[in-house]
């Protein structure tokens, strides 16, 4: 069967990512990678403006702690590279969403089984958080990522350490690497424990979901990450099928952390304030992926067609075994609706499909706004076997719709124009 370059051209009902080319997979998966990594953007200053600079940080590391051990280890054995080395925590950071290639440039180098170094010689993260002042800069570099760091270790092996060698605030200013830090196995060392927060987003069923695999559709690449570390990996070198899994995997990894931060928030706050700020994180981040992905995919125009084939794409409906996405154009429009599926049907409200129901919600509205400011989402009957469902339609005659401030928020991040490098072999 012959895969696609992009989604350019027209609407295909049944698409699936695995109609796309090992280009185009690496391509989406580096945007998904991206578009959870700016999460935070919009869902750490609600923290900040409400509750001070310390609160951020402490929900900021929870966040983190409670969803990075557990999407490492689904890393691991979807990419069958489990295993307690320095090697494997190196591998887990090349396909975490807290790392997107490029924009967090990791460089690694392994020594032997215990003993290994990294550098980042460019930091997104930093570049956003260096106008903002030094003590922002020691929060990330220090009061965040010392805990978070060896939280990812965890999940490999509990003996392990992550250390700086040297990090920001740069001196002198402008400094590269921008940091520079060790990891160390040490067998004698007291074996780190995990939050308890991490073993509650085990028990969702999002940590739990089984994703099929499929066959490849092209020649080519690797089928797993297993041997050693590749210093250069990048997606563009796993086989097809491997890409259609953690293109999946980085999607759900982004839902992990959604989850995290909302139970983090809603320990400390209240469901209420958790739910609040959730739907103001997938308002400002969902329009801001549809937007990028739409250029990176060749989506072009303003018309049905053009959101149908984005809502396709946008990862947050993805993966299609936890959320069961159905999108369909026709004479009458188009509608778009999701069946019985494990998002809609977790145990706890800790999820940003908890709060659909009968009303219009803002971050649809911010996708499908992506492609024209005068589309809405309404709600509509869903048809047998759908729990929810909207009605697309573009009124020609309305005022074009207001960007809403949490897309201008997320819009302050360098990350929005960043221009991911093509740096690499053969594709």
């Amino acid at each position: 069967m012959t895969t696609r370059d992009d989604y350019g051209g027209g609407f295909d009902p049944d698409f699936s990512l695995a109609d796309l080319s090992r280009g185009a997979l690496a391509r989406l998966g580096r945007e998904i990678m991206l578009a959870a990594h700016l999460q935070d953007r919009v869902g750490i200053p609600q923290i900040l403006a409400r509750f001070g600079a310390d609160e951020m940080r402490h929900i900021a590391i929870a966040e983190w702690m409670g969803a990075s051990p557990v999407y490492t280890r689904r890393a691991q054995q979807a990419l069958g590279f489990a295993g307690d080395d320095v090697a494997t925590i190196f591998k887990g950071i090349q396909l975490d969403v807290g790392a997107p290639h490029g924009y967090l440039d990791f460089r690694f180098t392994v020594h032997d089984a215990t003993s290994g170094e990294f550098t980042l010689p460019y930091c997104g993260a930093l570049a956003d958080t260096e106008p903002m002042g030094e003590d922002f800069v020691r929060g990330m570099c220090h009061d965040i990522e010392d805990p978070t760091f060896d939280a990812t270790a965890v999940a490999t092996n509990p003996r392990a350490r992550v250390r700086p060698l040297h990090r920001p605030p740069r001196v002198p200013a402008g400094r590269t690497p921008v940091c520079h830090w060790t990891t160390h196995i040490d067998a004698a060392a007291e074996p780190l424990r995990e939050i308890p927060l991490t073993a509650r987003v085990r028990q969702s069923k999002l940590a739990r979901l089984d994703i099929a695999p499929v066959p490849s559709r092209e020649a080519g690449g690797r089928e797993n990450y297993s041997g050693p570390l590749d210093p250069d990996f990048q997606l563009e070198d796993l086989s097809h099928a491997a890409l259609v899994r953690v293109a999946e995997e980085l999607a759900l990894q982004g839902h992990l952390l959604v989850r995290s931060f909302m139970m983090a928030t809603a320990e400390r706050h209240g469901e209420a304030l958790a739910t609040r700020i959730a739907a103001q994180v997938w308002t400002g981040c969902g329009g801001l992926a549809a937007e990028r992905i739409a250029r990176e995919m060749r989506i072009e125009g303003d018309d049905l067609d053009a959101i149908a084939r984005l809502l396709q794409l946008h990862p947050c409906f993805l993966p299609r075994a936890y959320l069961d996405l159905h999108v369909a154009l026709n004479a009458d429009g188009l509608c778009f609706w999701l069946g019985d599926c494990p998002a809609l049907t977790e145990d706890d409200p800790f999820s940003q499909f908890a709060a659909l129901g009968a009303q219009a919600h803002p971050a649809l509205d911010a996708i499908v706004r992506s492609r024209n400011p005068r589309a809405s989402c309404l709600p509509c009957a869903p048809p047998p076997g759908g729990r929810f469902a909207w009605r697309v339609e573009i009124d020609p005659h309305a005022e074009p719709a207001a960007e809403p401030p949490e897309l201008a928020l997320a819009r302050i991040s360098t990350g929005a124009t960043f221009v991911f490098p093509r740096h690499r072999r053969g594709m």
